[in-house]
């Protein structure tokens, strides 16, 4: 079954992603009124994240935002079907980096690097991060449950050198690659709500108390990596400019969690700067009420270890 599903899907999509992009994105403006206008998908959720986030916006503010984001991830899919197809020429025309001597610098010193960004404007595109800096570059991925749409997925993300690990086998990873002396920059998306169980930290995010994920930080200051934030700008219809950030070359100087709320003070100030291109389909506030439990399982599990 599951060949026969990619038997059947994947030949479409790579004949798609060998169109024209101006072709791809007469497609995404027919998705993006089927989206929006006709089948709403998310767009409560959405509008829901874009009120919690902006309350001092109008109505009609949010709904401007709403209906650019809408455009935004439409354009985003295709973009990510043209993935499969692009040529280093082609992505280093419409994906720029503007200081990657920042990290490279910290490569030539023999540091490994923590690179934490946001799902905003376009992340499936820094599948080119490896032609512009040096060293290893390593992108944590979730497994697909078909195992034929994994392969050619997981080539198409490493096809221009990104080493892909599971996101499951991130510290082992890590441990293993130093063990070996591997020096490497590890890319780490950082923005999703983690479960409540597993949250060690909240704080406030667009004034919103929200558990936050740590495992940037944590890792960080266990392997005493770089923590460079990049953010990636749309600067017009399907070209993008990244700019790279350094949050700390010293991570075990800080105190618990205030990297981490460096990187939450960047994200906000990026988002704000282009608030249609951030991912506002995910439920990111939607642990927003379970502040009091969460006290209570790390409560019951002070019980338990004591």
């Amino acid at each position: 079954m599951q060949f026969l599903a990619f038997a059947i899907t994947y030949p479409f999509i790579w004949l798609l992603s060998r169109l024209p992009m101006r072709i791809l994105y007469a497609f995404s403006d027919f998705f993006y009124f089927l989206i929006y206008y006709v089948i709403g998908y998310r767009k409560k959720v959405v509008l829901e994240n874009l009120k919690l986030a902006f309350p001092k916006k109008s109505e009609e503010e949010r709904i401007k935002i709403a209906k650019g984001f809408f455009k935004h991830l439409t354009d985003l899919i295709m973009e990510s079907v043209k993935a499969f197809s692009i040529s280093d020429k082609e992505i280093s025309k419409r994906y720029t980096y503007k200081n990657p001597e920042l990290v490279n610098n910290f490569v030539q010193q023999g540091r490994s690097i923590a690179l934490v960004a946001a799902h905003q404007a376009n992340w499936e595109w820094s599948i080119s991060l490896p032609l512009v800096l040096e060293g290893n570059i390593l992108g944590a991925y979730t497994r697909l449950g078909n195992s034929y749409f994994e392969k050619v997925v997981r080539n198409s993300r490493e096809k221009f050198g990104i080493l892909g690990y599971k996101t499951s086998e991130t510290v082992r990873g890590m441990q293993k690659n130093f063990s070996e002396k591997m020096q490497g920059s590890y890319v780490l998306l950082s923005d999703q709500s983690p479960q409540v169980h597993k949250t060690f930290y909240w704080n406030e995010f667009f004034g919103v108390n929200v558990p936050i994920h740590t495992g940037a930080e944590m890792l960080s200051k266990r392997f005493n990596l770089v923590v460079i934030n990049y953010i990636t700008r749309k600067v017009k219809r399907g070209y993008y400019e990244t700019e790279f950030q350094l949050i700390t070359a010293s991570p075990k100087e800080f105190e618990d969690y205030e990297i981490t709320d460096k990187y939450i003070s960047l994200t906000e100030k990026n988002i704000n700067q282009q608030p249609e291109l951030y991912l506002w389909s995910h439920k990111r506030f939607k642990h927003r009420n379970k502040f009091e439990e969460w006290k209570k399982i790390k409560a019951s599990k002070q019980k338990t270890n004591s």
